[in-house]
Formats: structure tokens, sequence, C-alpha cells
């Protein structure tokens, strides 16, 4: 069976990159931007918040072992989706909560997500449904928690955490633990 894609946004692509990249089923994950205005931005331009991108990543996943809406409850529990244009100290509507459907099987599947979510918070979930067009970061971006990233105090302060989450709540589906 062929790969399908989700694309969603949760804060910094770093951090979501990092925390995917563990999941089984997650065949690949590409940091970039989407649901902007500008035609092929720039990190400095998607950082500035004049071009209405969010960062976020493009997963590319294998159905029969991570469902749709099984990624979304992942990146639900992940980050937090009761902060609007923010994560943490990132703040900005490029750090917004919002989910890209490429389907309108997608659309639905996103909208019983966000009621799903909105079961565990007590605040209202801001998570948007939104569409736009996908544009990859910059190489440099790509895969770099494996990298650059272990270098990166920010990433050693923020990276960690969310994955621990991510094996605390979904240790059945992280493929660190599998090994």
């Amino acid at each position: 069976m062929a790969s399908e894609y989700a694309i969603i946004a949760g804060g910094c692509f770093w951090c979501t990159e990092a925390v995917f990249k563990d999941v089984i089923g997650v065949e690949t994950v590409e940091s970039g931007y989407i649901g902007g205005h500008t035609v092929n931005p720039t990190y400095e331009e998607v950082c500035s918040g004049k071009t209405g991108h969010a960062e976020g990543i493009r997963i590319g996943f294998n159905p029969q072992q991570l469902s749709y809406g099984d990624l979304l409850d992942i990146s639900f529990a992940t980050h937090d989706p009761t902060q609007l244009n923010r994560q943490g100290n990132d703040i900005g509507t490029q750090y917004r909560s919002a989910i890209f459907p490429t389907s309108d099987a997608q659309r639905q599947e996103a909208e019983a997500a966000i009621q799903r979510a909105q079961q565990d918070h007590q605040q209202p979930v801001v998570t948007t449904i939104e569409s736009g067009e996908w544009y990859p970061a910059e190489n440099y971006h790509q895969d770099y928690w494996s990298g650059r990233g272990q270098q990166n105090g920010y990433c050693m302060a923020v990276i960690p955490p969310k994955l621990q989450k991510l094996r605390k709540s979904y240790a059945n589906r992280v493929k660190s633990l599998k090994q």
C-alpha cells in the first residue's frame, strides 16, 4: 500500500519533526511552511510573521501501521492545542496549532480529532483546519534534531519533554522503544 501524507503544525517544526520521526508507521518527515500568502518563503520571512505561514511538517505514513486519526491524536498529546499562535516561548502565527487536510476524509477526521482533544483540555482547543500550498524548508532544517539540534540549547530544553510525553502516552507506537 502506498504512503499517505498528513500536514500538521504545532509550534516549532524542529520539535514536531523530532516527535514524529520516532513514531512507528511514519516513513518520512519533512519540515516546511504552509498556510501563508508568499510563494517559496524563506525561514527568515516566515519567522517575521509577515508571510502568514505556519512552521509545519509533512508526514509520510503507512496507513496499515498508523491511522490518520491516531497521528492527529499523537500531535495533540505532544503539543498544547489551547495556546493561540504560540507554543511556550515561541510566539507568533507561524507557531499556531493547525491541521492541513489533503482530502475530505482527512478534513472529517481532523474535525473529530479536535473534538477528542477538547475532552482532554479544560481550556478551548484553538487548533484550526486550514488549507495552503506546501513549501519545504531549507535543507538545514531537515532532520534537525538528529544533527545540529543536539547542540541547540532551545532544542535540548523543548524536545526531550515532548519525546517523554510521546513515550509515556504512546509507548506501543515508539520506534526507539521497540529496538
